[in-house]
């Protein structure tokens, strides 16, 4: 027992020493460049997947192990760690900083759901557009971690409203005033917005649930000891935390730069198929919007039947008269919303700025008309969504958000410098270097298979598959990635898949997007488990939901990603880029025709 348990602590140390020295034989014995490469694949892929080693810290094993095996040079291998992709990084985490540092955020999301209305199902779906709008632009981990503290207040606030009713109207016959929809905080007109952010909310213990700890635990001693009043109050946060953290992942496919992945295959695709330039922001919003909007309604309709059922005469009934559980909902929106005061001039610059930077990306190389990077035609490929990203983001630093004042020995009041939107230390905070490392490794990897002759390799074995349906392929390839991705991280399946599909669709002759686009849509689809992806993790430590309920409403939505993803790449994806024929720009492993 004593040796069992010292396996346990020791268990990643023993992992990585195992997984070096099983391999080793596969670069000793053949001594071919193609074997040395694929054994630095499979050692960084068995790290990514077990997490031996932090996902950065693996990520930077091909800058080491590369030179040892002479398959690409130090200071070739040390460039793929910082790509135009990282620069784009840069550019958009400025915004997504000064977006939340000035609340701007928080107003977007009360001000949508307060558009749809009370109605529980149009509530939800409120939540869900509001989320998934938000991580088009923002990560995905940081939107589902500052919707659902307010989502949990909403919740929070209708129990307590009604039970307190419930309470009221049992002592006394005749109605009286219902205190649960008061707010227990008050609000001091002259706060600012930068005083209340410095004190983050912490997933399940937001500062909206511990004002109505108090509430909550006479019900559970008053009652029966269980902190739900009736089942369908527990329905309703599961519902809510599930559509918080589904609706992040969904909103993230629209945009290049709405999650890590799109922006991994985007810099990928667009280093290997340098001649193609058909990946830029409007053309991948154009592919991707349907399909994230179908995602999302359906998605809305099957957890909306799951936990509360799905009455649509309820729905869609005009000139009812609103619900106890209504009008205590929108009192707590219509509050929180009223916390944040009259919008500020440093939220409507950055509103401008980030309408700026979204037409500029749209307008660039739109595909159907000529975009203003036609005014840099000498320059053909020289400017690129990384660059207006970039040129936006260093407004951020310029922009004069406050005037910061001094007072001298005699008293006077002067102004003696001013601060930005956002600073240098806030921006290093959201930063995630780690993404960055990450995504860096993987484009060494891709350069070692490529330079070394194993993506040919693999290419050449896998033509056989040429001779099965393209459907099949594709359906295929989807179901290993959404697979793979439930029990590894995003970034590391894409891109440990992406050096392999590539050579997969070069091989059996079929446009490269036909496989790239549904694979890289498909590793989002991580709904299954609590520790699939950041969004489920901090839904899940709220505290509502159990394993299994994340498995049944994630394995019905897994079903519809790849279902609508299926659909749209054999329908208004194909003109887009005309999938049904090979293109000049990609590289062809066997001389034949596309039948």
């Amino acid at each position: 027992m004593k040796l069992f348990s010292y396996i346990l602590v020791y268990r990643k140390f023993l992992l990585i020493a195992f997984t070096l020295l099983v391999l080793l034989p596969l670069p000793i014995i053949l001594r071919t460049k193609e074997a040395e490469c694929a054994y630095v694949l499979f050692v960084v892929a068995i790290f990514w997947l077990t997490e031996a080693l932090p996902l950065s810290v693996t990520a930077l094993l091909p800058g080491l192990m590369f030179p040892l095996f002479g398959i690409i040079p130090s200071k070739m291998v040390a460039s793929s760690y910082f790509k135009d992709f990282h620069l784009l990084l840069i550019g958009v985490i400025c915004l997504a900083t000064s977006i939340e540092k000035w609340n701007l955020h928080r107003r977007i999301a009360l001000r949508m759901v307060m558009m749809v209305g009370v109605n529980p199902a149009w509530l939800t779906l409120g939540f869900m557009s509001s989320t998934a709008f938000l991580s088009m632009w923002l990560s995905n981990t940081s939107t589902a971690a500052m919707v659902m503290p307010i989502a949990e207040a909403v919740s929070q606030q209708i129990m307590s409203a009604e039970a307190e009713v419930e309470a009221t109207q049992m002592t006394y016959f005749n109605g009286s005033t219902n205190n649960g929809l008061e707010i227990d905080e008050s609000v001091n007109g002259e706060e600012t917005n930068e005083s209340k952010e410095k004190t983050k909310p912490v997933p399940g213990h937001s500062n909206d649930t511990e004002k109505n700890s108090s509430k909550m635990e006479v019900e559970q001693n008053a009652g029966t000891g269980n902190k739900y009043r009736t089942e369908k109050d527990h329905m309703m946060c599961k519902l809510m935390c599930l559509c918080i953290a589904y609706s992040s992942t969904i909103g993230g496919l629209t945009t290049i730069t709405g999650t890590s992945t799109n922006l991994i295959f985007a810099e990928h695709f667009n280093i290997r198929y340098p001649d193609c330039r058909c990946i830029n922001f409007g053309s991948w919003f154009m592919l991707t919007f349907p399909a994230a909007i179908i995602i999302l309604l359906l998605s809305w309709i099957w957890l909306q039947w799951l936990f509360l059922g799905f009455n649509v005469k309820e729905m869609f009934k005009c000139g009812k008269t609103k619900t106890f559980r209504q009008k205590a909902c929108a009192e707590v929106i219509k509050q929180e919303y009223q916390k944040l005061g009259p919008i500020r001039s440093q939220e409507i610059v950055t509103l401008v700025l980030f309408l700026v930077m979204a037409l500029l990306w749209f307008s660039r190389d739109p595909g159907f008309i000529s975009g203003w990077s036609v005014l840099f035609s000498e320059y053909l490929g020289f400017v690129t969504d990384s660059t207006v990203a970039l040129l936006v983001g260093l407004l951020f630093f310029l922009i004069p958000a406050k005037t910061l004042t001094k007072t001298t020995p005699t008293g006077e009041i002067i102004a003696f410098d001013y601060s930005p939107l956002i600073t240098w230390k806030e921006f290093q905070s959201f930063m995630p270097w780690d993404i960055a490392i990450l995504v860096g490794g993987g484009f060494a990897l891709a350069d070692g298979c490529e330079i070394s002759g194993l993506s040919k390799w693999i290419g050449n074995k896998l033509s056989p598959l040429g001779s099965l349906p393209l459907w099949l392929i594709i359906l295929l390839s989807s179901l290993i990635v959404t697979s793979l991705t439930e029990v590894a991280s995003n970034p590391a399946t894409i891109t440990l898949l992406l050096p392999i599909l590539s050579p997969l669709a070069e091989a059996i002759h079929v446009n490269p997007l036909y496989i790239l686009l549904p694979s890289t849509l498909c590793t989002s689809f991580a709904f299954l488990l609590p520790v699939a992806n950041p969004p489920n993790a901090i839904v899940f430590s709220y505290g509502h939901l159990k394993v299994i309920d994340m498995v049944k409403a994630g394995l019905g939505i897994n079903i519809v990603g790849v279902a609508v993803v299926m659909l749209g790449i054999f329908t208004w994806i194909v003109p887009m880029f005309d999938l049904n024929t090979y293109p000049s720009w990609a590289p062809s492993l066997i001389n034949q025709t596309m039948p």
